[in-house]
């Protein structure tokens, strides 16, 4: 070979060896910008997907996803409402997260983030870690604010709107985050039933059922600008808006389009009536039940009733999976629920008697008709707030928490899960 192409061969070499040493800077490049997390993929999105024939589903992984979940807030016996279950170093969620993995529950709805930012994400995270459960993280909307939530204040409105945001900015990462639920029954303080509020310019119009609609408009405007603000900076989760009932949703389908799902507090005994039909006429998203279920004590008996708490759950369990898309006796427009739930409230009935937090009340605290049962009470106050858990808590504590004894619901709900159809069957011939 002729000393021209020798040089030639060196070339190549050079040229070869230069580019395998660009590839290996560029692939040690793209290390360190995914360790810095700048090249971290993007999350993947969570969705409700409209279908062909107009039915709704959640698409979480690419795959349908139905809501199977409760409602989670932990208190043990002895404490009340501002327990800090997240910074909680006996870490309740773990043993909790074992019971519902064998469960078969998918979902847990929180009403309101933590404090502490990073305890929060702990928990989340450890939920989908560990057992696969995915989280939804709620905001009061300033519901439970002394004095009043007054949603006619502009600063009232910027401070519960800086809040909202800070939340989805520090948690829309989390792996474990499924949605955001703004509120849960803040429509029930438009006609004063519950945190009533109001403002001078609303109380000029004299006319009350006028007066209720336009403290509608004005809450149901702050959803939308919430909303709105939430999809500019996580278009990756959908937004629930929870509400009582369906009270007002007429005038929230005018105000608040942006919200993906209404989820429903909704307390009508083993029937959900026509909820479905209606939501399909007034307010056409679908529907995501945030906080339905029964207690486990008979107020007219005077003692704890598995069986009945067991067989209206599994009622309301079959209505909501005949109404679940691609069915044909249903509407096609619901997601699933979030029981109410997980475990009972020993603190619920009393919250300011510091004796009371210990005791597992049976005085009822309000009456409800639909569960019919117990309804002959004692001037039909029949609906107990301290025993609506699926699973029940001991004063024993086991490594560091109180014990936790599943309830017959838990092992009816478990078994519905698992063979839906057989279930729904025998649901029809009640």
């Amino acid at each position: 070979m002729s000393k021209t192409g020798d040089r030639g061969q060196g070339t190549g070499d050079r040229k070869r060896k230069f580019q395998k040493n660009i590839f290996s800077v560029f692939c040690l490049l793209f290390s360190v910008f995914c360790f810095l997390g700048m090249g971290k993929p993007a999350a993947k999105k969570v969705y409700v997907k409209t279908l062909k024939n107009g039915h709704y589903q959640l698409i979480v992984d690419g795959r349908p996803y139905v809501v199977k979940g409760v409602c989670y807030n932990p208190v043990p016996i002895g404490s009340s409402h501002d327990y800090d279950f997240w910074s909680d170093a006996g870490e309740p969620w773990k043993k909790d997260g074992e019971l519902m993995k064998k469960m078969g529950v998918n979902t847990v709805r929180f009403y309101n983030a933590g404090e502490n930012t990073e305890s929060v994400k702990k928990v989340v995270s450890g939920l989908y870690k560990l057992y696969g459960i995915r989280s939804m993280m709620g905001n009061w909307l300033g519901f439970w604010n002394y004095p009043a939530p007054f949603y006619d204040d502009e600063n009232f409105r910027k401070k519960i709107k800086d809040e909202v945001i800070a939340m989805v900015e520090a948690l829309k990462g989390e792996e474990g985050i499924l949605a955001w639920v703004l509120g849960n029954e803040n429509n029930y303080s438009f006609g004063g039933k519950i945190n009533p509020w109001s403002s001078e310019r609303i109380d000029k119009m004299g006319d009350e059922r006028q007066c209720m609609l336009v403290r509608a408009n004005v809450y149901y405007t702050l959803i939308e600008e919430i909303a709105k603000e939430i999809r500019r900076i996580d278009p990756n989760h959908p937004i629930v808006m929870g509400n009582g009932e369906l009270i007002c949703l007429d005038v929230a389908n005018e105000f608040a389009k942006s919200i993906d799902i209404v989820g429903c507090v909704i307390y009508r005994g083993k029937t959900f009536g026509n909820i479905f039909s209606t939501l399909r006429q007034t307010y056409d998203k679908p529907v995501l039940f945030i906080e339905f279920g029964a207690d486990a004590y008979n107020a007219y008996e005077k003692k704890e009733d598995e069986d009945a708490q067991g067989a209206f759950l599994e009622s309301q369990w079959a209505q909501i999976y005949r109404n679940l898309a691609n069915n044909p006796d249903g509407a096609g427009n619901c997601l699933g629920g979030t029981m109410f739930e997980w475990t009972d409230e020993w603190w619920k009935h009393n919250d300011y008697d510091a004796n009371g937090l210990s005791i597992h009340d049976t005085e009822s605290n309000w009456s409800n008709g639909s569960y019919y049962f117990d309804i002959k009470a004692e001037r039909n106050m029949n609906m107990n707030e301290e025993w609506f858990g699926i699973v029940k808590l001991e004063p024993q504590k086991v490594e560091g928490i109180n014990k936790r004894v599943p309830r017959k619901a838990y092992y009816m709900i478990r078994e519905f899960w698992k063979n839906p159809r057989d279930v729904k069957k025998s649901a029809r011939k009640k």
